[in-house]
């Protein structure tokens, strides 16, 4: 019994690590967000950014883990579908020419569309520091800001979610009539 209890128990050890996500977050995952977390503590102010995300004393803390969690799974998941929409786009062009082209031409998609997507996760970002700093100096107008979202504790959280949308809308409009 002794021996099968080890014998599981090694075996469990050994898979426990392979268990392990592509989704986990990287020491650079939490590097960049506790880079974030500061930009938005600065502009959102220390009791509006305790607000967002608990109590004073692990507000940071949470921050900074919730953002390398959401970066790490964010980023599985738009290499895995810039991979599949890169092979879709090499098979439909035939790629002729060395015995690797086929793969060459989905790496180079790929990284394309990676690239392309942390230049917008990038500009995400941006939009929630510039909306927690517009959050903040609304908040200075209580009445109105508090007609708009609220005064329940959640109000300057759903400020800066409306305006980081606004934002982002409007960045994406500027970018379409740029292209057009």
């Amino acid at each position: 019994m002794k021996k099968l209890l080890v014998a599981a128990a090694l075996c469990a050890a050994a898979i426990a690590p392979a268990a392990a996500s592509a989704a986990d977050p990287a020491p650079a995952d939490f590097k960049n967000a506790a880079k974030y977390c500061k930009a938005l503590k600065a502009a959102s102010g220390s009791t509006s950014f305790a607000t967002m995300f608990g109590t004073k004393k692990n507000a940071y803390g949470k921050c900074v883990s919730q953002t390398a969690k959401k970066t790490a799974t964010e980023d599985a998941a738009q290499a895995k579908t810039a991979k599949s929409e890169a092979v879709q786009e090499c098979r439909a062009v035939k790629t002729e020419g060395s015995k690797n082209a086929f793969g060459k031409c989905v790496s180079e998609k790929a990284k394309a569309k990676k690239a392309a997507a942390d230049k917008e996760d990038k500009a995400e970002e941006g939009d929630r520091v510039n909306a927690a700093k517009s959050c903040k100096a609304a908040k200075k107008d209580s009445a109105k800001f508090a007609a708009d979202y609220g005064s329940k504790k959640n109000a300057f959280g759903k400020c800066v979610s409306t305006t980081a949308k606004q934002l982002a809308a409007e960045r994406k409009a500027e970018q379409e009539t740029a292209t057009a």
